[in-house]
Parts: C-alpha cells; structure tokens; sequence
C-alpha cells in the first residue's frame, strides 16, 4: 500500500511564498529596468531615438549598397569557391590510407605520453612552486636587472642598426657569395645524403650492439648503489652535521666582513663628500677588525 505523503509544514509554506514573492519582484525590477533603458534609447524628445534610428538606417543603406556591388559579390563568390575547393580537398585526406599511420603514430604518442605526464606533473607543480618562491624572493633585483638589460639593449641598437645600413648596401656581394656556395655545394647534396644513410645504418648497429651491455651495466650500478646505501646516507649525514656545525663560524665571519666593509665605505664617503660648511672638519673613527 503506498505510503501518503506528508504535506509541507507553515513554515515551509511561508518560506516558498516569500521566496517566490522575492524572485517575482527581481524580475519586474529587470523588466522596469529594460524598458526604462529602451524608454531612454528611442525616447524623442531627446533626440536619441531619432539619432539611434537615423544611424541604423544609415548604416543597413550602406550594407545593402556595399554588399550590393560587383566588387563585393566577386569578393563573396571567391570566397565560397576557396571554401568548396578547401572542403573537396581536405575530405579525402581523412579517408585516404595515408591518414591512418599518421591517425596510429597520434594515437602511439598519446598513449605513450599520457603515463609520462602523469609521472612528472608532481614533479613539474614542485618545481613551478619553487620557481615562484625564487622569483618572489628575488623580486627586489628585478627592476636593477630590467634596467641593465634595457641599457644593454640601448647600447647594442646602433650597432645592429649599423649592421643593417652594412648589409643592405652590401646586398650584390651577398648574392654573389650566396651563388657561389650554391654552386659550390648542390653537387655534395647526394653525396651528404648517401654518407648520411650509411652514418644512421652504422650507428643502428652500434646502438644494437651497445645496448645489451649498457643494460647489464646499469643494473650493476643499480645493484652497487642499492648496497651502499647506507654508505651514501651516513655520509650525506655527516656532510650535513658538518655544514651545520660550520653555519656559526660562517655566519659570525660573514657578519665581521660586513662590519669591515660598512667602515671602509663610511670613511671613504667621510673623504670623498665635500664638508657642509667651511671650517667643518669630519672626522671619522676607524674601525678595528675583531680578529
């Protein structure tokens, strides 16, 4: 027996009246706002509907005009023509037998590449989060870089717009070294091709032959480096521990040269800078290393 259904509580009744009631005056808000701006677009006694009309027929007059010349229907037709000889072309070459190695090398390539993606995109997201940070970090340098760069960029403009004036008057003795290497080097073209052929035969085999050996190698390597593992470890641990203990002296070395270098250019600006008053004298203390 079928179960009756419940009816809706008052206050679901009242929730869907107000909201029903809410998107009914969002609506007639839109339709007053739609016909307020038609109103004021074709109103006139501004002048704006006139205008409005006046340019929309000006400008259908010369579509039609335009579109009505010989020029143009010649236009149309070269173009419907292009359309249909690019169409009766192009269909065959999805159907033809030659569309269906390049259809399985796609189909290779995308089958092959999809685990590779997959493999690296951690990789890739990792690297374009450090890369972000690096760039964060080393934002203050950048204007100083843009404007090296822009002042390189400067000083190497007369010296290509030289070039061009060089070249562009030198353009016969161009075409006759282009002639000359042309005639100098058609006749090799077979020869390059033929050599070329053999090169890629011989390097086959060797590859071939290369290849069994270089397998067995790797998985030696492997093996050796899987068994000194924890050789490697030990030792990354000791370098570690050892550049830990050395941050201290280098950090207090760094801070002394920077002490050094911060007195060096206090007395040298002490010297250098003329004195804001006659007779002032500036005198600056120097500062003794702490070693």
């Amino acid at each position: 027996m079928a179960t009756i259904p419940t009816l809706p509580s008052r206050d679901d009744v009242l929730r869907m009246a107000r909201s029903t009631t809410d998107i009914t005056g969002q609506l007639l808000d839109t339709a007053g706002n739609l016909t307020r701006i038609a109103l004021n677009t074709f109103d006139p006694r501004d002048g704006s509907g006139a205008e409005v009309l006046r340019v929309l027929r000006r400008t259908t007059a010369e579509l039609a005009e335009a579109s009505a010349s010989p020029q143009a229907q010649e236009a149309f037709y070269r173009i419907v023509e292009t359309l249909t000889r690019l169409g009766t072309s192009g269909a065959p070459l999805a159907v033809h037998p030659v569309s269906e190695p390049a259809q399985a090398l796609l189909a290779a390539l995308g089958d092959s590449l999809l685990p590779v993606l997959d493999a690296v995109e951690p990789a890739i997201e990792e690297f374009a989060a450090a890369l972000g940070e690096l760039v964060e970090a080393t934002s203050p340098v950048l204007p100083a870089t843009a404007g090296v760069a822009a002042g390189a960029l400067l000083a190497v403009t007369p010296l290509l717009r030289a070039a061009a004036e060089v070249l562009r008057e030198s353009s016969p003795e161009l075409r006759r070294i282009a002639d000359a290497l042309t005639a100098a080097l058609a006749p090799l073209m077979p020869l390059q091709v033929a050599l070329a052929e053999r090169a890629a035969a011989a390097g086959a085999n060797v590859v071939r032959a290369t290849l069994p050996p270089l397998a067995d190698l790797t998985e030696a390597a492997a093996a050796t480096a899987k068994a000194a593992r924890p050789a490697l470890i030990a030792g990354e641990e000791l370098l570690v521990a050892g550049l830990e203990r050395l941050q201290p002296v280098l950090l207090a070395g760094a801070s002394r040269t920077g002490r050094v270098a911060r007195g060096f250019a206090v007395r040298v600006s002490a010297a250098v800078s003329p004195a804001a008053e006659p007779g002032v004298v500036v005198a600056v203390s120097p500062v003794q290393a702490p070693w």
